[in-house]
């Protein structure tokens, strides 16, 4: 193999490194609220500095590819997407962190009055993640382009779950703190679905050459 190819090869796999880590992040994130886990919660903390790193990892392969190459088609739409989407998961892996920092906040709070579901929400969300990496892997447009089809799901489970809270805290407004974290546990959960659903549109730019982004996706 080629240096350059090598460098390519390196490029692919640390990506693909780092995504399955964002993942196990997002699915620490979320088993720390639902089990109120510290270990969990404690671990997505540690791994959000390897995470940093892999970025700048991989922002410096895909500049220095571009300088010494000078790639062109199918080459350089994988250096394109691999800066953009190491960006998505990086946002992704503040974003658990996000979530674990207001799991803390409740678990030193007294018991919320009314029992709160994610579970449909993280599920698909977490799916969500997993897909668009294994789009990625498999530079299968189809699989990403059902991740940006579930984006709707994840904002139908969003608008239910608030509507339960609004309801609680016009009921009981000593809820409000509380409610609160969970409120910006939603919007953390509806970010991490919009950054995979970025991610799913690299995919299919990257395997296809178009951009699909803020337009209707054809479907067929």
């Amino acid at each position: 193999m080629r240096p350059f190819e090598e460098e390519f090869a390196l490029l692919n796999e640390t990506l693909q490194e780092m995504g399955a880590l964002v993942a196990r992040s997002v699915h620490r994130s979320v088993y720390a609220l639902v089990e109120k886990n510290e270990d969990y919660a404690h671990q997505v903390i540690r791994d959000e500095s390897r995470i940093d790193q892999m970025e700048i990892q991989i922002d410096d392969l895909a500049a220095s590819l571009i300088v010494r190459e000078q790639p062109v088609a199918r080459d350089m739409r994988l250096i394109v997407a691999a800066i953009k989407i190491d960006t998505d998961l990086e946002r992704m892996g503040d974003l658990s962190v996000e979530i674990v920092e207001r799991a803390f906040s409740l678990m030193q709070q007294p018991p919320f009055p009314e029992s709160i579901d994610f579970t449909e929400m993280a599920n698909l969300v977490e799916s969500m993640v997993l897909r668009c990496m294994e789009g990625f892997a498999k530079r299968d447009a189809q699989i990403a382009r059902g991740v940006v089809a579930s984006d709707n799901g994840v904002d139908d489970c969003r608008k239910k779950i608030k509507e339960q809270l609004v309801a609680i805290m016009e009921r009981n407004p000593a809820s409000i703190p509380h409610a609160l974290d969970y409120l910006i546990i939603v919007r953390s959960l509806e970010r991490i679905a919009d950054h995979a659903t970025n991610i799913a549109e690299d995919v299919i730019f990257l395997a296809q050459g178009v951009d699909v982004r803020h337009r209707a996706l054809e479907m067929a």
